[in-house]
């Protein structure tokens, strides 16, 4: 008995040690920040120096594509792995949890990123927006693996960068601001053109400070062992909401028509200083976090991504001018869309001495690779779990060359019902599979076909010259669709069938 006690013992000991020597990593994830969104994508209205860092220090993806075209099942897809003809969460849903905080929760066990890097050693936080279930449910981040979770648990509640709480864990944290609507214009008779009338639209505390202030303590408190932060910022997210101090930086350098609203979300009376005012402090608050974890003399254990969780806004919502900035850098589509605007999405990858700086990839990659990919660049592979659709991209990271990814699904039971895959330069494409059901039955769609190497904006459909190609991706889109009862597409779902045009 002592014998075997000791063996216990020195195991434990062997297995501390050995996740002592695994790299941290630090995953921050924009909110509907476009690929043309950075200045090392090529953004020209404003700067976005600490996080151009990481692309000068690592390594560039032009590729990269998010889990989803909308918030919760983009957070799913790199949560657990999987596409969204797969996943759980396959559309935002909300409206579940106490008071209607709160979306649709995954269930237990489901989220095999967190649970995984949990089992592994390593300590977890997360610090911004959830949107994968309320406080107490099975989706609480709490029972997915997380040690600490602290900012907004629902996305609606996220609307607002002043709010009246957050939550720290299981309990409400209360702020110092005034309770209002999130999804209001401005008042009859109010002069749009003076600040005075947007004043009540504000706050004390706000949101993006205070949670990033937690992240950097997280860092602090866990310093000494291997931790996965998880930094979901809602920057740049719909409502345009900034400080005065970082206002005043962009006062006066762009034309400017105010907002009063009328397109949902609060109004703004300079909304396109607003909106790079808001990308500019998230960048300086980047820029803290890369500070601190050189100061703690953690740069070389440490693995940096940057990446968003869709693509930016279309314009008929909300105050933000996506077309005044390129925001999706010349792609055709905004958020909710499959073109590839929707959800192609900047990536960013440091780690100092591992990954050359100043170095770029154009390999396909998803936010499903992210799991395999993490497991591997710690020395964990053989944890992978089974039945993932990730592919791990650890050798590209490293400068080896890889075999190229065999195809990219995606799907999608919103705006209209969307299905998509990508086949090396090929992509096609079916839109309008989910028809209200008082409209008529659909039997039969029409599917798109653009060769990105070509016409990487998707304006010269060539479905109809290539209909055997046609044929080859609408059989990997049949295999790849599995039907969701909670979130059904029904011409898919009710067996249609699909032609090229």
């Amino acid at each position: 008995m002592k014998l075997a006690c000791n063996l216990c013992f020195s195991v434990m000991l062997a297995c501390s040690a050995l996740a002592k020597d695994r790299p941290n990593i630090v995953f921050i994830l924009a909110d509907d920040l476009g690929y043309g969104d950075l200045s090392c994508y090529g953004q020209k209205q404003f700067t976005t120096p600490n996080i151009d860092r990481l692309a000068a220090e690592g390594m560039k993806f032009t590729a990269h594509y998010s889990g989803h075209n909308v918030c919760a099942p983009s957070r799913c897809a790199l949560m657990t792995g999987k596409h969204p003809g797969h996943g759980y969460i396959r559309d935002n849903r909300g409206g579940l949890g106490p008071e209607g905080e709160g979306q649709e929760p995954v269930p237990a066990g489901e989220l095999k990123l967190p649970l995984t890097l949990k089992q592994l050693g390593y300590t977890l936080g997360g610090f911004g927006k959830w949107g994968l279930g309320a406080v107490g449910t099975s989706g609480d981040p709490l029972q997915q693996g997380f040690d600490t979770f602290y900012g907004y648990n629902c996305q609606a509640v996220a609307h607002n960068y002043y709010p009246t709480h957050l939550w720290s864990n299981s309990t409400r944290v209360g702020l110092n601001n005034p309770e209002f609507v999130a999804h209001q214009k401005l008042p009859a008779g109010a002069d749009p053109n003076a600040a005075a009338s947007y004043a009540k639209f504000s706050g004390n505390d706000y949101a993006p400070d205070v949670i990033s202030r937690q992240a950097r303590q997280f860092i602090r408190d866990n310093q000494t062992r291997p931790f996965f932060l998880y930094y979901p910022t809602t920057v740049p997210h719909l409502a345009l909401q900034v400080p005065e101090d970082s206002l005043e930086e962009f006062a006066g350098r762009y034309p400017e028509t105010p907002y009063p609203g009328g397109r949902g979300y609060l109004p703004h009376r300079t909304p396109r200083a607003a909106y790079a005012a808001m990308i500019t402090r998230m960048d300086r608050e980047v820029g803290r976090v890369l500070q601190l974890v050189k100061d703690l003399d953690l740069d070389e254990r440490t693995i940096f991504i940057f990446t968003s969780d869709n693509g930016p806004l279309y314009d008929q919502l909300g105050g933000t001018d996506t077309e005044f900035f390129k925001s999706a850098g010349g792609f055709r589509g905004r958020k909710g869309s499959y073109y590839e605007g929707g959800f192609r999405v900047p990536c960013l990858v440091r780690w100092p001495d591992k990954i050359a700086p100043g170095s770029i990839s154009d390999r396909v990659t998803g936010f499903e690779d992210w799991l395999p990919t993490f497991l591997e660049l710690i020395g964990n592979r053989a944890s992978t779990p089974a039945g993932i659709d990730g592919i791990s991209f650890a050798p590209t990271l490293r400068g080896d060359k890889q075999p190229p990814r065999p195809f990219l699904y995606r799907e999608s039971p919103g705006y209209g019902g969307q299905q998509c895959v990508r086949v090396g330069d090929w992509k096609a494409i079916q839109t309008k599979l989910n028809p209200n059901k008082s409209a008529a039955n659909v039997t039969t769609t029409v599917m798109e076909l653009y060769d990105l190497a070509s016409d990487p904006g998707e304006t010269n459909n060539v479905a109809g010259q290539q209909p055997d190609l046609v044929a080859s991706l609408g059989a990997i889109m049949k295999q790849q669709h599995v039907k969701s009862d909670l979130f059904p597409i029904r011409t898919l779902d009710g067996n249609a069938t699909s032609t090229g045009q």
